[in-house]
């Protein structure tokens, strides 16, 4: 008699831009918990950069580019698991972390309404990740923002040190009018214990149906209006003190609507990497380590937001090179 095979459990890590998935992505990574995982990132942009920001090297990180997750590139989810599976002894679970504009509901439904997944995955939770300083302007500005909350089985209160204790508890009380059940973990740069995130069988379908009734609907999605992506490049070496003076800039005259800004880049003179990375106008940097063997040292920026320039923001970061 054939054993039953148990099914792989998954976890969908969602949340807004720059509330902080990729960081806590990091975290569970380099944890030292025993547990094997395949990573399947997705990124709202033509040039990947979410792919180098995944610091664990032994992990399998599968990157979905130019495309939503949860309209655009659902099939290749779907194609990418499948691929996963049999390949199954090499890791004991699968994170998706979704793009920060993604609805929740359809990458979820994959796992539900595919016969192959249905029967040989297990979706154990959807972790949202919410910026708590920007939380207030999402909510008013951003319907997947409501619905990444709305749809959460855990839900990660991030960058707590930005705001005070008064602001934190009504933004809980803002969230429980959203989501009531879904248990809050405040954190700052994603430090929450892993006990709270994973392993939770925290998602239940019939929950699910009980509050979102058209939830295994094949609806149509649509992300906000305007939000557009902007991805440059260049071969030659940045000039730090230039590239920090012109994006300083931007994020100041322009980081209402930047929602996102991340790069990886490479600057004269130092030999690793520099992921920069910014929400509106709070912006952040450190190395990462060095260029992998035989890669090209190219310089990658992606902008999302809103009424972006493309071509303003390409003279720009190609000014900031050795040859401009």
């Amino acid at each position: 008699m054939q054993a039953t095979v148990k099914p792989i459990p998954v976890t969908v890590l969602t949340g807004y831009l720059g509330a902080g998935k990729t960081t806590l992505l990091n975290r569970i990574l380099s944890e030292d918990h025993g547990h094997r995982f395949a990573v399947i990132v997705n990124e709202f942009g033509e040039l990947g950069i979410d792919n180098d920001l995944v610091v664990n090297a032994d992990e399998e990180v599968f990157e979905m580019n130019n495309g939503c997750i949860c309209c655009t590139v659902r099939g290749d989810l779907i194609r990418i698991v499948g691929s996963l599976l049999k390949r199954r002894g090499q890791f004991d679970a699968i994170i998706v972390e979704t793009t920060g504009v993604a609805n929740p509901a359809p990458v979820a439904q994959s796992f539900l309404v595919d016969e192959m997944l249905r029967e040989r995955t297990t979706l154990d939770a959807i972790v949202t990740v919410v910026d708590a300083k920007h939380l207030p302007l999402r909510l008013e500005d951003s319907a997947e923002a409501e619905g990444q909350l709305a749809f959460a089985d855990v839900i990660v209160l991030n960058k707590t040190d930005l705001v005070s204790e008064d602001e934190l508890t009504a933004l809980e009380a803002r969230i429980r009018t959203i989501n009531a059940l879904a248990p809050i973990h405040r954190a700052q740069r994603g430090n929450v214990a892993l006990s709270d995130i994973l392993d939770k069988s925290a998602f239940s379908l019939e929950k699910t149906l009980e509050k979102h009734g058209d939830f295994l609907d094949a609806a149509a999605h649509e992300h906000t209006e305007h939000v557009t992506s902007i991805s440059l490049s260049v071969d030659a070496p940045l000039i730090r003190s230039k590239f920090e003076a012109w994006i300083g800039a931007i994020l100041a005259e322009q980081g209402g609507n930047l929602l996102r800004t991340k790069g990886i880049l490479n600057f004269q003179g130092e030999d690793k990497r520099f992921a920069f990375q910014a929400v509106h106008m709070i912006a952040d940097g450190d190395h990462i380590g060095p260029w992998p063997e035989g890669s090209a040292k190219q310089s990658r920026l992606v902008f999302i937001g809103r009424d972006l320039n493309r071509p303003q923001l390409r003279r720009g970061f190609e000014s900031c090179t050795v040859r401009a």
